[in-house]
């Protein structure tokens, strides 16, 4: 039987196996590669940070998850396929309610991040939303 998401041990085995299944995927991976490029690790960590914050209530996360993915070549499909791939692979690590708050505020994420940047493309001349 599958535990829920309760240590930060757990959000790195999350992390990691996203990120694993992500840099193989044939929509997003390259795009994450071409931004990322060799600083893996340094964006692993921000991740872990980044989750266990929102889902384990302690706070070590400090930063605008936003402005990193302002000008990256990403649509609607992109974030499709991120979802698709961050809830697949919570399902098969993890049940429970920590898990379930993961895929609902990965879906949360994806829709924000689409409306600023619908937001950005409609308005070029504006300030971005941050």
């Amino acid at each position: 039987m599958k535990q829920d998401i309760q240590t930060l041990d757990d959000i790195k085995l999350l992390v990691d196996e996203f990120y694993r299944i992500v840099r193989s995927d044939t929509t997003i991976g390259s795009i994450f590669q071409d931004r990322i490029q060799n600083n893996w690790a340094v964006h692993l960590e921000k991740m872990y940070t980044f989750w266990q914050t929102l889902l384990l209530d302690q706070h070590s996360y400090f930063g605008s998850p936003f402005p990193p993915h302002m000008n990256l070549p990403i649509e609607e499909k992109h974030f499709a396929q991120w979802l698709k791939l961050f809830e697949a692979t919570v399902d098969d690590l993890f049940a429970g309610e920590k898990a379930q708050e993961a895929k609902w505020r990965a879906q949360k994420m994806a829709q924000m991040f689409q409306f600023k940047l619908d937001y950005l493309n409609a308005n070029p001349n504006k300030k971005p939303l941050i």
